[in-house]
């Protein structure tokens, strides 16, 4: 069994700027703890494949096309590939996000 633990993990280097450590990375995904701090943003990009979002903590917007909503945390977000989005923390608070890509991606993040 492996077993891992996001604290021990090294900041990945993102378009972002944010606080990005991956978990995994099979050829079938791709399992990222996005962490937000208060006023961060991502920048608004595109993905080649479909990805999810779930909140584990704190509350922010996510924007998908032209949909902006905010959400909470225990909520799941569904994001289908090519359509440009991002997420937002305009709380005072941390905002973090497990991301799921599937399957894991061949092509870069397209950032607009």
């Amino acid at each position: 069994m492996k077993t891992i633990n996001y604290k021990e993990l090294d900041v990945m280097k993102n378009p972002h700027g944010v606080i990005a450590k991956k978990l995994l990375e099979t050829e079938h995904s791709q399992v990222i703890h996005m962490h937000l701090k208060a006023g961060e943003s991502l920048k608004r990009h595109t993905t080649p494949v479909d990805v999810f979002f779930y909140v584990l903590e704190g509350e922010g917007y996510v924007e998908i096309g032209e949909e902006k909503v905010l959400v909470k945390k225990d909520t799941l977000i569904e994001s289908p590939k090519g359509i440009p989005h991002c997420l937002y923390n305009e709380s005072e608070g941390d905002f973090k996000v497990l991301v799921v890509k599937t399957p894991c991606p061949t092509k870069p993040t397209e950032v607009k």
